[in-house]
């Protein structure tokens, strides 16, 4: 068993953890590695917003950013997914990671920056959302090895067995960072701009976090008992942080169902959402009745599996500096993602 935290990135604490030195985890969990030469990654958030009767014109601009990908300096990795927001309209967000800001700007500059910057004909609202965090900024944790999702794609692979995890805090032990800093919010985020284009001044210690479920190899019986016990408590909560996440500091949430390259659903989710803090997400996560809910059926269901269990769990959790964001949105509805929050 070892460290969420490299070696290389260990320093002296004068912030303590959550757990005790006698603390053993109950079962496994893995963390992704990047090579030590990686200092900074990149997570970039594409968003294409229609309404419903408007979905076959989408084939165009969804194509000209999966072929910006394939371009000169593209990401390592990108997925897709979609979902329909609180005010009805339909999104569907390209997903791409970087592990070297150098080549995302250069990739951005020719192929990015006008996919929110630019005016373009048509019913759609765009947007683009952007992290670019120091690697001591954010923590990642799965379930089980072999398929990589989200920013581990980018990783050089994972560790074996951590001890930081299993307990309450051990989101926040994961990040290096968390070593000798509380990573509090400071200031407020402001809307600059108008007539549809609009983009958000952020503050200090923006918190996202994607967290995933994939039930692609569970049999028949574990697939009823993931879609009929947990999935439903899981939709619940989240539809909660949608529709009333600003009264505990969540600023949008999205619950995503990934898509194929045909555009068709696969069998992953995740809930994608954008906090004032690492400490609202933790107050949530320990004591809200939303949360509580989908931890008890989670648990449930995988005490019942126990090692047998085919679902596969992830999440990676940033918080990032207000130099390391950037936010974008061109004729989006005002609930859109950040906008929110102003």
């Amino acid at each position: 068993m070892e460290s969420a935290i490299p070696d290389y990135l260990k320093t002296a604490r004068t912030r303590h953890t959550r757990y005790g030195d006698d603390y053993t985890p109950p079962y496994p969990a893995f963390v992704a590695r990047h090579k030590p030469s990686v200092a900074r990654v990149v997570m970039a958030y594409f968003g294409l917003q229609f309404q419903a009767a408007d979905e076959a014109a989408t084939a165009a601009p969804l194509a000209e950013i999966a072929t910006a990908f394939g371009a000169e300096n593209g990401p390592g990795h990108w997925d897709r997914a979609h979902y329909t927001d609180e005010e009805g309209f339909e999104t569907i967000i390209s997903i791409a990671y970087w592990d070297d800001p150098l080549r995302f700007d250069a990739w951005f500059a020719s192929h990015g920056a006008a996919w929110a910057g630019a005016e373009k004909p048509g019913p759609f609202g765009f947007f683009t959302e952007i992290l670019r965090p120091s690697i001591t900024r954010y923590e990642t944790l799965f379930s089980s090895v072999g398929r990589m999702e989200g920013l581990a794609a980018v990783a050089d692979g994972l560790s074996d067995m951590v001890r930081e995890h299993a307990y309450w805090g051990g989101m926040r032990d994961r990040i290096p960072l968390s070593q000798t800093d509380a990573m509090a919010p400071a200031g407020a985020p402001k809307a600059d701009g108008g007539n549809g284009h609009i983009r958000i001044v952020p503050h200090e210690n923006l918190c996202l976090i994607r967290s995933g479920q994939d039930w692609s190899d569970t049999d028949d019986a574990e697939r009823r008992m993931y879609l009929d016990d947990v999935e439903p408590v899981l939709r619940a909560g989240m539809d909660f942080l949608r529709d009333e996440g600003l009264s505990c500091g969540c600023f949008a949430n999205r619950y995503m169902t990934v898509v194929g390259p045909d555009g068709k659903p696969v069998e992953k989710s995740f809930g994608m959402s954008w906090w004032r803090s690492l400490d609202a997400l933790e107050r949530w996560s320990e004591s809200h009745p939303t949360h509580v809910a989908i931890f008890g059926a989670a648990m449930k269901y995988l005490m019942k599996l126990g090692p047998a269990a085919k679902l596969r769990l992830y999440h990676e959790v940033t918080v990032a500096a207000a130099d390391e964001q950037f936010f974008e949105y061109r004729n989006c509805h005002p609930k859109t993602g950040m906008l929110r929050a102003v």
